[in-house]
């Protein structure tokens, strides 16, 4: 059933990503094809807010209490110039109340390079649902100056089986 779920939110995003470049295609194809190889994971559904000088809305899909592909769009854009991201984190320190991260991905439209990003969410709260995030994601800029973003923010997650 999640794994059905999954694969109907890759298609809807897929009308989104219908004007961006072929290597950004390439590794959404790629992260399609590793959720439907790990049929029998355990997962859960996130989604998360990062306020940064390119902020952010996400949407995870967290496999094995460890790994997260997440679809990022920029917020503060024109509509036809907003900047998707895919990005693949895996959660190296995985506690009750904190998660430490780092993963590899890719910006399109606006800064348009590879993606790097370090984080640490915060669960405070006794259900688990609610939390913080910071974030530091070096973007490796295609045709410019690389970027050093920083952003904090909310997630929520949905609670899994």
């Amino acid at each position: 059933m999640q794994l059905f779920f999954a694969a109907q939110l890759y298609i809807v995003t897929f009308s989104f990503l219908t004007s961006v470049s072929f290597q950004m295609l390439k590794f959404f194809f790629a992260t399609v094809l590793f959720l439907t190889v790990t049929t029998a994971a355990m997962a859960q559904l996130s989604v998360g807010y990062h306020q940064s000088n390119l902020p952010f809305v996400s949407i995870g899909y967290e496999i094995n209490e460890r790994l997260m592909p997440e679809l990022r769009i920029g917020t503060d854009l024109v509509i036809n110039n907003f900047s998707p991201e895919l990005v693949l984190t895996y959660q190296f320190i995985n506690k009750p109340d904190y998660e430490f991260y780092a993963g590899l991905g890719y910006r399109d439209n606006t800064f348009r390079g590879p993606i790097l990003p370090v984080g640490l969410n915060l669960f405070p709260f006794e259900r688990k649902n609610f939390g913080f995030h910071l974030e530091v994601a070096p973007i490796i800029v295609i045709e410019g100056r690389s970027v050093l973003r920083g952003s904090f923010g909310i997630r929520y997650r949905f609670a899994g089986e």
